[in-house]
């Protein structure tokens, strides 16, 4: 009879150990969880935060193992020692993007499927019209935007207007 006890208690522990509900930092872009939310200013407007890390790459470079003595007047006793090593690179530095986008309380479901049959009639979105902002409708707004200078996957206001899903406020067209 041990075997099914050590099973059942091994079973126990996976299952306390395998997340139930996803992380904060799990977004839209990543394979579970919800779209961030954007930041709501004190003058009602609506802002959105994308950061993109910082890409490395090794590249073989000269690491300095023993430092140089210098003597008291200046003179080089001993000169430094190196050796060649992988060192990182910057590939591309991080990046912050703030942008306005549409505010929380008006994406709703509704909002959200008149978006994604927004971006079906223009070849970018190709899943189910569910009314949840998923991975294709994430990878459809990306796409979109990326063509237009904004790389995100969070929907920005200038995008929502742009397709017509999001009313334009006529007094920042007269200011």
């Amino acid at each position: 009879m041990r075997f099914p006890i050590a099973l059942l208690a091994a079973a126990s522990v996976l299952a306390a150990c395998s997340p139930s509900a996803p992380g904060p930092e799990a977004t839209a872009t990543g394979p579970v969880g919800p779209a961030p939310v954007p930041e709501v200013r004190a003058d009602g407007t609506c802002w959105a935060r994308e950061v993109t890390p910082a890409v490395y790459e090794q590249v073989m470079g000269e690491v300095q193992v023993v430092q140089a003595e210098i003597a008291e007047d200046g003179t080089v006793i001993r000169p430094p020692i190196y050796r060649r090593a992988p060192v990182p690179r910057v590939v591309e530095p991080r990046d912050e993007l703030t942008f306005r986008a549409p505010c929380p309380d008006t994406v709703t479901p509704e909002f959200i499927a008149s978006l994604q049959r927004a971006l079906a009639a223009r070849g970018y979105f190709r899943g189910d019209v569910t009314g949840r902002i998923d991975a294709p409708t994430t990878a459809a707004i990306r796409r979109y935007q990326a063509e237009r200078g904004l790389r995100s996957g969070q929907l920005s206001l200038e995008t929502a207007r742009a397709l017509g899903i999001a009313a334009v406020d006529l007094s920042e067209l007269e200011s």
